[in-house]
């Protein structure tokens, strides 16, 4: 990969929408601490087996009006009909939203849960960035996977065939699931570079605030955690401060290989929380 040059890297968030009132109030304070850093996009996602789709296009809308920043909108083909994706891109283009994650989206039983077909709907990823390109202007994103995707069973050729396909159909640029081993990302970039792709990889980083918590999303995503970072989170378990303070430096840490390897945008799964993302950033210098 080619190394960094000065500002060539973007930065951008994930927000996921809320569950009730008091949530939302946490968002919008989150958002405003990390609007003050100047991302350089904001994403919002679909909870499990959409049961967020108006929430997300609500707030997609809304952070779009009120902060200025460009927010890129997920879109899944969990539970939607043709017609009903349709009408949500319209929607979005309403809000003058141009950029979308097309994803297949995760079933409503987790990632390892059977798939479920809607009927009149779509069944892969590579069908909704044909219905995204087809219906607007839109510049369409994908998800990718360092450590695999659940469903491939370890088939790793299989997951880069499948975002070939994606990119041949339309996708512009990958976002990863987050991972925590730098080669497991340039092993994911060098197959592409391998197959003939250019497409860009922006890597998908997750502070970790909550080890139980991401524990938990680990097992549902299929991304290992590194035995020599479960035993760190073991030597301060009880110490909610020092557990904060090592998620931050170990992502930082990440990052900081990530940007010796040229990687064109960090993207960081914030979960509605701005302080750890943000001291991340500064570390790092790019902001």
């Amino acid at each position: 990969m080619k190394p960094r040059t000065e500002n060539s890297t973007t930065f951008s968030i994930e927000l996921f929408p809320p569950k009730d009132e008091l949530g939302e109030s946490r968002l919008w304070e989150a958002v405003e601490e990390l609007a003050l850093l100047n991302p350089d996009s904001v994403s919002v996602t679909y909870g499990a087996g959409g049961s967020t789709r108006d929430r997300t296009i609500r707030i997609a809308d809304e952070l779009t009006a009120h902060t200025g920043i460009p927010s890129v909108a997920h879109l899944t083909c969990v539970g939607s009909t043709r017609v009903e994706l349709e009408q949500i891109l319209d929607q979005y283009q309403a809000a003058k939203i141009s950029t979308i994650l097309a994803l297949r989206g995760d079933p409503a039983g987790g990632p390892d849960a059977p798939w479920i077909s809607t009927p009149s709907g779509l069944d892969h990823a590579d069908q909704l960035v044909d219905l995204v390109r087809a219906r607007g202007n839109f510049t369409v994103g994908v998800a990718a996977f360092p450590d695999g995707h659940p469903a491939s069973h370890g088939d790793f050729a299989a997951d880069i065939q499948v975002l070939l396909r994606k990119q041949a159909h339309g996708a512009s640029f990958a976002t990863t699931q987050f991972f925590f081993e730098i080669d497991a990302y340039s092993r994911l970039v060098d197959a592409l570079a391998a197959a003939g792709s250019h497409l860009p990889i922006i890597a998908g980083v997750l502070p970790i605030t909550n080890f139980k918590q991401l524990t938990r999303m680990a097992q549902l995503g299929g991304t290992p955690i590194p035995a020599a970072i479960s035993e760190r989170f073991a030597a301060v378990a009880g110490d909610e401060e020092a557990g904060v303070e090592l998620g931050i430096e170990i992502a930082t840490q990440l990052c900081e290989k990530l940007l010796s390897t040229g990687v064109p945008g960090i993207h960081f799964y914030t979960m509605n929380k701005a302080a750890a993302t943000a001291a991340i950033v500064k570390n790092i210098g790019l902001r």
